[in-house]
């Protein structure tokens, strides 16, 4: 193999090393995120119920209705993001074939 065409590979090596600890740590940031998340939400409806309303630990959550209305704004948003990135592709394949 040519010292150019050596370099190259070694370049593409450390270039793909460094997207697999990028990429490492984008997975890592969104496991710890939606594990936080997943225990706030936890302990927010299921546990929180159960503690007298009186106690401190009430004041770092929001009030109960929110428990429902958030995860169906969210997957009312997602439905509707899912339909029109559907409905963007379709078009966009629609205008290659004609």
């Amino acid at each position: 193999m040519g010292k150019g065409l050596n370099r190259t590979f070694q370049a593409t090596q450390v270039g793909r090393v460094s997207m697999e600890l990028a990429d490492r740590a984008v997975g890592l940031l969104l496991t710890l995120t939606s594990l936080s998340i997943f225990t706030y939400y936890t302990f927010w409806v299921i546990i929180l119920p159960l503690v007298d309303s009186n106690h401190f630990v009430h004041k770092y959550f929001l009030p109960q209705e929110y428990a429902i209305l958030i995860p169906v704004y969210a997957a009312v948003a997602l439905i509707c993001f899912l339909s029109v990135f559907i409905v963007y592709v379709m078009l966009k394949s629609k205008k290659k074939k004609a």
